[in-house]
């Protein structure tokens, strides 16, 4: 079982965000690392999936969206996590994550949209 490897969109960027989670020993790629800056949604949904990689949004609405067009056709991506943007520290994220990494294979999170939140609860 293989380990989650992140994907960090363009809401998800944070300078502080990302470094707190490479210390903290994740494998993460972020759009500006790729220059995938301004493009889509679903291409960057098509990027990760392709990458083996799973995407971390704040854009709810869009993703849920997607996760359930490729469910209602049929195709695969490798895993969407998501939260509402501004409302949780970077602490907080970097928290949800680690334990969501940590309970879930990358195998296991294929097709997958999970709330961050859902990690976050005592």
């Amino acid at each position: 079982m293989s380990r989650i490897c992140l994907y960090l969109d363009e809401d998800t960027i944070k300078n502080a965000l990302v470094k707190a989670l490479r210390n903290a020993d994740l494998d993460v790629m972020t759009v500006a690392d790729i220059g995938m800056l301004g493009y889509s949604d679903e291409e960057q949904l098509i990027w990760s999936t392709e990458q083996k990689r799973v995407i971390y949004s704040f854009n709810i609405g869009d993703f849920c969206r997607l996760h359930h067009d490729y469910m209602i056709q049929g195709k695969t991506h490798t895993g969407i996590i998501l939260a509402p943007q501004q409302r949780y520290s970077i602490g907080q994220q970097v928290t949800g994550l680690l334990k969501l990494v940590t309970a879930i294979s990358a195998e296991d999170m294929t097709n997958q949209l999970i709330f961050l939140n859902s990690y976050l609860k005592n």
